[in-house]
């Protein structure tokens, strides 16, 4: 099963983590619009994200807790993302749906992740693709890299999903 390594963090200064990820992976980055709508399961997390010209069903294992963390995923490609999401609704229920402008630099094996995530703010996500055969380890020596690299602290690091903020943030609200 697919897996990489993965953290999260806020970002104080959205336009200064853009430069220094532009300047990592010698690209200006690409622009992807998401929305994720996020299902009732038993084990792990699962949504369905739709993207402009396809959408995946993803369900994906990873403990919370701040600092670098595997995460082990299956992805499923659709191009019928209304019926599927119908379909999951029916027999699931919903958790959330999340929507956010994400910008995408590769550097190596590692996607670096900026995003506005709608109601909550200015985050980035590093995802250390472990090839096979390569340890937990060596991607989290490779995350850790990175965030020295992009001036990532550890008291900037989120330890729960997107979704749980923002449902967290629903509540206090409500």
């Amino acid at each position: 099963m697919p897996s990489n390594i993965e953290i999260k963090a806020r970002v104080n200064d959205i336009n200064c983590l853009k430069q220094k990820a532009s300047e990592l992976s010698g690209t200006s980055g690409t622009i992807i619009k998401q929305e994720d709508t996020f299902f009732n399961c038993q084990h792990g997390r699962l949504k369905l994200r739709e993207l402009e010209d396809f959408s995946e069903l993803i369900s994906y294992i990873r403990p919370d807790g701040a600092g670098p963390k595997q995460s082990v995923f299956q992805k499923y490609e659709t191009k019928d993302a209304q019926q599927l999401k119908k379909t999951l609704m029916s027999a699931l229920g919903t958790r959330g749906i999340l929507k956010k402008t994400r910008h995408l630099y590769m550097v190596g094996q590692t996607r670096i992740h900026v995003d506005d995530v709608q109601g909550l703010g200015h985050f980035m996500e590093l995802e250390v693709m472990l090839k096979e055969g390569q340890t937990a380890e060596e991607g989290q020596l490779i995350a850790r890299t990175l965030m020295k690299q992009l001036d990532i602290y550890e008291e900037n690091l989120i330890s729960v999903a997107y979704i749980d903020l923002l449902l967290e943030k629903d509540a206090n609200v409500n």
